[in-house]
């Protein structure tokens, strides 16, 4: 859909493509960056938790460029690490054997 009538279709895709770039930056931004899970009520601690969403996000940024995996496929990947070191440090404790 677009309002302007005198645009041909190519520059129509042209400027849609240029605007779906925000559209991932947005999601990402509050999933993986946690900018929507804000318990914030002052203007203080909504501008520090807004600014540390957007370090965040260019953190994984970084990570994207130097892994070659998007932010969702990253953080799936950091999670099983996780829960994999998790197992395995849960497989090596030995329970405690109580005498009787």
């Amino acid at each position: 859909m677009c309002s302007q009538t005198t645009l041909t279709g190519d520059h129509i895709v042209d400027i849609y493509r240029k605007r779906w770039n925000v559209e991932p930056f947005h999601k990402s931004l509050k999933q993986n960056a946690s900018l929507e899970k804000s318990p914030t009520r002052t203007v203080r601690t909504q501008t520090n938790h807004l600014f540390a969403a957007f370090c965040g996000y260019i953190k994984l940024e970084l990570l994207k460029i130097s892994t070659h995996l998007n932010h969702f496929a990253f953080k799936s990947h950091l999670y099983l690490r996780v829960l994999q070191v998790a197992f395995a440090t849960l497989h090596q404790a030995q329970p405690v054997r109580l005498a009787a």
